[in-house]
């Protein structure tokens, strides 16, 4: 690529998200070549993610989904709709924080719904509410992350260097803090000062997502261009250990985007994440050694439980994984063609969202699809989060939705 085309595409305003977020979850190659052609500087090539035509499936599918049996939510509520942003509701101790890119800031009780409070941060706001050492915490288009106890009060603001791409998570008086422009921050807990700071790689051509880094047995774990994942250590941001979830190949640029975009997941023994255009790899937690890997496009990603590794493809199949080797356990195909969110275990359940406004809920033994439940039919886009007695979901207009497992 020209240095101009990589000048005209670094000339997007960052806090719209879209060159690539709209090709990971459309596949829509027209729209890059469209930006790789352009040489008038002049001229901001840009993509809304929410504005863009919705996927669309067969007839025949339509008619197998609509025998599909309806569940309805527990509750509902709203945040009004988020305009430039994926946002990520969060459960904790009974309650469900949320918010939107307007700055608005909620606590909700999970059983009921029933607001407790409403505070305006009075930030424009990039991404969904991150928890950890008893604070809520939110990132901004402008690089600041705010940190707030549990009752809505402004404990800290701290400034990184780009925008927020995810929830920040905190453990073990560290804040971890994925920024737009490749970087990993560490900042202290207590104050929002800077620890450390991680440098990943940053290609001229890459899928920017609100991706998160997933905090665990002392250790943060993130996927980045080029098909990498790191293990970092959290208390002072060196790495651990770096493996290569798929290698790049093709021959041109848009061929060779091979990104981890999505939250990695873990247990005791291994780590696993998965690529867009690439593969979907498990690896030893502890020093990054290869367990198995299987070639498969995800950039929604991937969900764990004791015995399988869920997987929603970029074409909009749910594929089940033996954990232990990568067996292929149930592929279900039911909504190809729609984007997906990434997947969500609760007990026997997987259940996935999808850019139609339904949450689906799954066996995790075969994969056969036992409720389908509608929102207020505008996309989700973040994976649902788990509630004590079932699941939660954020649409692109703020509609808040809990759904019972069944």
């Amino acid at each position: 690529m020209s240095r101009s085309v990589t000048k005209a595409i670094n000339s997007i305003p960052r806090h719209t998200f879209l060159l690539v977020l709209q090709l990971a979850l459309t596949g829509c190659a027209s729209f890059v070549e469209q930006v790789m052609s352009v040489t008038d500087l002049d001229v901001t090539p840009i993509v809304d993610l929410f504005k863009t035509k919705e996927p669309e499936i067969s007839a025949e599918q339509t008619a197998r989904l609509k025998l599909v049996a309806a569940a309805r939510p527990l509750w509902q509520s709203s945040v009004e709709e988020s305009k430039a942003a994926i946002f990520l509701p969060v459960s904790e101790s009974g309650a469900v924080y949320a918010a939107n890119s307007e700055g608005r800031l909620v606590r909700l009780h999970a059983a009921t719904g029933r607001q407790a409070w409403s505070i305006d941060t009075q930030h424009k706001l990039s991404s969904g509410v991150g928890m950890g050492e008893g604070m809520l915490l939110l990132g901004t288009f402008k690089g600041e992350v705010l940190a707030f106890d549990v009752t809505g009060k402004s404990l800290w603001k701290a400034q990184v260097s780009s925008e927020v791409l995810g929830p920040p998570q905190a453990d073990s008086g560290i804040v971890v803090v994925r920024t737009g422009d490749g970087r990993i921050f560490g900042l202290d807990a207590t104050n929002g000062k800077r620890k450390w700071v991680y440098q990943g790689a940053t290609p001229a051509l890459t899928v920017r997502n609100p991706s998160r880094v997933l905090i665990k047995g002392g250790a943060a774990f993130a996927g980045f261009a080029g098909g990498k994942l790191v293990a970092l250590n959290l208390s002072n941001g060196n790495m651990n250990w770096e493996a290569t979830v798929s290698r790049p190949r093709g021959a041109t640029e848009l061929e060779r985007i091979t990104d981890v975009t999505s939250l990695p997941v873990a247990d005791e023994w291994q780590v696993c994440a998965a690529s867009y255009q690439g593969r979907v790899a498990c690896f030893e937690i502890n020093n990054g050694n290869q367990i198995w890997a299987r070639d498969v496009s995800s950039s929604a990603g991937i969900a764990m439980d004791d015995n399988y590794i869920y997987l929603s493809e970029d074409r909009g199949a749910v594929i089940a994984y033996t954990k232990s080797n990568g067996t292929t356990v149930w592929r279900q195909d039911i909504l190809s063609g729609l984007r997906l969110t990434a997947p969500t275990v609760r007990g026997t359940r997987v259940v996935v969202g999808d850019s139609q406004g339904y949450v689906n809920f799954f066996r995790h033994d075969d994969g056969a699809i036992v409720f389908r439940a509608v929102t207020d039919e505008s996309a989700i886009f973040a994976h649902p989060e788990p509630l004590p007695n079932g699941v939660i979901v954020q649409t692109r207009k703020g509609g808040l939705y809990a759904f019972g497992i069944q």
